[in-house]
């Protein structure tokens, strides 16, 4: 290159513009990562394995289709996948699994100046004139190539009419021609055109696979960079390799060579993280005052509320994921070990079902931070609901702490049950979907109580003891044989007495099952006789001689109401239900 200089006596200035022409050539020729690095073989394309075996595949078995869909999220390697293809069918050594990048046709498709390998936006050459146009040229045989390749970037934004006149040359198009179509919207293509092509669905790229690649290139490229600073990277590029390749070219213009984590937390913003964990640990302490502090500090120092949401969204998911995976931390997506600590300490006395809730309230508002003119006030709305919502605990953990208490009590250590009650409501709410209400244990004690003071031998047995030990036994038995009156416990046998309405609550099962309760509670072959009540007479006889007497007419009605066959049959169905109010209608009789 030959360079005009002034012919001025400042040689300074002359030096000057040698180095500013310098430059502008540099500018010139410097490529972006994401070009400089774009996969120029299948053996260079990472976390599309799939597709990338399935092509190979029907090259090495001559079995390549004539039209192609290559779906998924922006940056993942369709185009590139493309490229590839046409030069695996249009190489010198080809069709070959491998190209071999230095003919011909491998270096034009590469540069991008092939006349048999065309790339069409969609977005721009969407009408119907040009889907003619297209028809017309693939009639002519190729000009260097083996094979004519179109390949139609954003395919989803052709109107209906350029698909519909795309639709019979799609299905019989010349032998010599090739489609390749990409998107990332692939819902809306008609499912005429999704029917004439094979479709491949390309996945979002792992963490790890990003993470590596983006080493790989800092090692090439002399960048000197921590493990945790391409980690940062990476999770930037979230899923898209080109997008964290974009990302770490910024990252190097900002930093330079030698690029230090504070660098990279203040380009990308990750100086608010530490918000994340004051204002998770204030919502799990229950703490609303402290998380409102939090965010007034964040909005004066700067703090996008939109952006945080979503940061906030991911923390609280990866709390959550904390919980349930506890040792493998690669799916929570972290720069840092240390942050996985934290998450472990901050999550150690919170249940699983209070993390997904407060999750689900995330996911559940984020629309309308998102579409709110002050998100600052919208997000402390959420966080003070959420600081002030009741933690949960698991059905598996009540039932376990019922049937723990149950078997307690029937093997005789109701005194120690009694000291240690149930304090869950203190400390813990369940759900509405809980089966057992936890004022049951509570019940079941007090009704023991009285069985319990009586001697192991049961030498001053009763009515009320017996039906005591069949209230603990089974509840739903107890309350059909509450209402009968103890007749007489002669020979080993226990005569029971009801009235001729209520007598038919009982059935085979339930006296089965009462007669294995009375063996239990006589230790003796005992047996059971159900008897009819004939007559007033007698029913207050046997009120007398068990001193149950039920004179007063609430107590009548609130007896009819738990012997309603109805209820019975609730019962029946819901083992260990109980009744914890009968309320009396006041406007009738």
């Amino acid at each position: 290159m030959r360079l005009g200089l002034s012919q001025g006596n400042n040689g300074e200035k002359d030096h000057n513009y040698i180095e500013r022409l310098a430059f502008q050539v540099y500018q010139l020729e410097y490529l972006v990562l994401a070009r400089k690095w774009r996969p120029q073989s299948f053996e260079d394309v990472v976390g599309q394995d799939h597709v990338v075996r399935t092509l190979r595949n029907a090259i090495h078995q001559g079995r390549v289709a004539h039209a192609f869909i290559f779906s998924g999220p922006r940056g993942v390697g369709k185009t590139s996948v493309a490229r590839i293809m046409a030069k695996a069918m249009n190489c010198e050594t080809g069709p070959t699994q491998t190209s071999c990048n230095v003919c011909t046709s491998c270096r034009e498709i590469t540069g991008g100046i092939a006349m048999d390998v065309r790339e069409i936006d969609g977005a721009s050459h969407r009408g119907i004139d040009e889907i003619r146009n297209l028809r017309e040229n693939i009639k002519f045989a190729p000009v260097s190539s083996r094979y004519k390749l179109y390949i139609i970037d954003e395919v989803h934004m052709l109107t209906r009419e350029a698909f519909n006149a795309l639709l019979k040359t799609l299905e019989e198009p010349p032998s010599h021609v090739i489609f390749i179509f990409a998107t990332t919207e692939i819902h809306k293509i008609p499912a005429t055109i999704l029917s004439r092509c094979q479709c491949f669905d390309f996945r979002r790229i792992p963490l790890t696979i990003i993470r590596d690649s983006l080493r790989q290139i800092a090692e090439k490229e002399g960048i000197r960079i921590s493990s945790t600073g391409i980690t940062w990277i990476a999770q930037a590029g979230d899923g898209s390799l080109r997008d964290a390749q974009s990302v770490f070219d910024q990252v190097i213009s900002y930093a330079g060579f030698e690029v230090d984590e504070s660098s990279i937390q203040e380009l990308l913003g990750l100086m608010d993280r530490h918000f994340l964990y004051r204002v998770s640990g204030a919502v799990l302490e229950r703490n609303a005052g402290l998380c409102l502090k939090i965010i007034e500090e964040g909005y004066y120092a700067g703090l996008d509320m939109n952006y945080f949401y979503q940061m906030l969204l991911g923390h609280f998911r990866n709390l959550l994921l904390t919980k349930i995976i506890e040792k493998d931390h690669d799916l929570l997506n972290l720069g840092k070990k240390e942050e996985a600590e934290m998450m472990r300490r901050q999550t150690e006395n919170v249940s699983r079902e209070t993390l997904q809730r407060l999750l689900d309230i995330l996911m559940t508002e984020e629309e309308n931070v998102r579409k709110s003119q002050n998100p600052r006030i919208v997000m402390e709305s959420i966080l003070v609901r959420m600081a002030y919502l009741e933690p949960m605990v698991p059905i598996d953990t009540i039932l376990s702490r019922m049937e723990g208490l149950e078997k307690r009590l029937t093997s005789g250590r109701g005194e120690q049950i009694s000291r240690e009650r149930y304090e869950v409501r203190e400390k813990e709410t369940v759900t509405s979907q809980e089966l057992f209400d936890l004022s049951h244990a509570g019940k079941i004690e007090e009704s023991i109580k009285g069985y319990e003071s009586s001697s192991a031998e049961h030498s001053g047995d009763t009515w009320e003891d017996y039906k005591a030990y069949v209230k603990n036994r089974s509840y739903p038995l107890w309350s059909k044989i509450e209402t009968g009156k103890l007749l007489g416990y002669e020979n080993n046998c226990l005569r029971i007495g009801f009235h001729k309405d209520r007598i038919f609550l009982l059935d085979d099962t339930d006296k089965s099952r009462l007669t294995e309760i009375s063996r239990e509670f006589f230790k003796e072959e005992a047996s059971v006789t159900i008897e009819l009540l004939e007559s007033a007479r007698e029913n207050g006889q046997h009120q007398n001689s068990t001193g149950s007497s039920h004179n007063s007419r609430n107590n009548d009605v609130r007896q009819d109401a738990l012997k309603h066959p109805l209820l019975q049959k609730v019962l029946d169905v819901f083992e260990g239900a109980v009744v914890r109010e009968v309320v009396t209608r006041r406007n009738q009789d």
